[in-house]
């Protein structure tokens, strides 16, 4: 579903009034590598005939004894999306559940069973959260809904809101203990209305999904938008943040390049890790621009829809939801 919305998206962007401006954030011809959180500087990024690809379905990178990234195969979906599994004494929480549907054979919770453990599975409360509606991130979730000890927070605001009971949305954020394990949830809508953005104090991840990752965003509510960077920007001033960790890698390892939507080949790919620099130059920069305004960074770019788009949007979350 998702493919059909971005699709129609990037052919209604010529009705697009706003401005372009060009963020100049690097000299260098190539994106240099941040100072990464994490090991893993490659991943699986697609094949050239994924038809003859002998890839596996995910590629999985153990962060360490509690910490897992799970990253869906761009054969199987272009989307590619990261999955994290953050594991605590008592409780696993599972952000995103991924763009691989019922009708395919691939089962996160059988994944998470041979990663984990059944043992650990069947003693331990799971606990689901999406960074936001889209189906490339709820799309797993069939195969939790008759599992044990499992609760999965629907990717809606009214679900959010009613589970960490919100009650001022955006303005509030909640913790949840996974025992020996504290996390903090940060509603950050924009990208979409019911997007949020976890921080991971034991590895000082800041987890944003679609709010902020290494390609080309859509940013729905400009000026929700602009709130939730805003946060993001002042939490990581109070917080140490090693890293912050999108949904997607979309962009290419040249500055302000990008691979465009629907490929399944990305050998030049850039880093997952976006420091907390390009967050508070982004913030900076959405300071000075009321109006919704295309910003094209070396690492990023923010695309605001225009009122076409968020009507398509809706329309299609409609149907989502019936």
């Amino acid at each position: 579903m998702k493919a059909c919305i971005s699709l129609l998206l990037l052919l209604l962007s010529g009705c697009s009034i706003h401005t372009k401006h060009t963020i100049n954030t690097h000299s260098m011809n190539e994106v240099s590598p941040p100072n990464t959180a994490l090991a893993k500087l490659k991943w699986h990024h697609g094949a050239q005939n994924c038809e003859a690809s002998q890839a596996t379905a995910h590629d999985i990178y153990h962060h360490d004894a509690s910490t897992y990234i799970i990253r869906q195969s761009k054969c199987l979906t272009y989307e590619a999306p990261f999955i994290y599994v953050l594991v605590g004494q008592q409780a696993i929480l599972i952000l995103d559940m991924g763009a691989l549907g019922e009708r395919t054979s691939y089962n996160l919770y059988q994944t998470l069973e041979k990663l984990l453990g059944k043992k650990q599975l069947s003693k331990k409360e799971l606990l689901i959260i999406h960074s936001h509606g889209h189906s490339d991130h709820y799309q797993g979730d069939w195969a939790f809904d008759s599992q044990p000890n499992t609760t999965l927070i629907r990717p809606s605001k009214a679900a959010l809101q009613a589970y960490f009971k919100f009650k001022r949305w955006p303005d509030e954020q909640a913790l949840i203990d996974l025992g020996g394990r504290t996390l903090t949830i940060l509603p950050t809508p924009g990208h979409q209305e019911e997007s949020l953005s976890i921080y991971d104090p034991q590895n000082k991840w800041l987890l944003t999904g679609d709010t902020l990752y290494p390609g080309y965003i859509y940013v729905k509510d400009w000026n929700a938008y602009k709130y939730s960077i805003n946060k993001l920007s002042q939490f990581a001033k109070d917080n140490a943040v090693s890293a912050i960790l999108g949904a997607h890698i979309e962009m290419k390892n040249v500055p302000k390049q990008y691979y465009p939507i629907g490929s399944t080949y990305q050998p030049n790919e850039a880093s997952l890790d976006l420091s907390v620099e390009k967050l508070h130059a982004l913030n900076s920069v959405l300071k000075a621009n009321e109006s919704p305004t295309e910003l094209i960074f070396d690492s990023f770019i923010i695309k605001p829809m225009n009122f076409f788009q968020r009507t398509l949007n809706n329309i299609v979350r409609w149907f989502q939801a019936k």
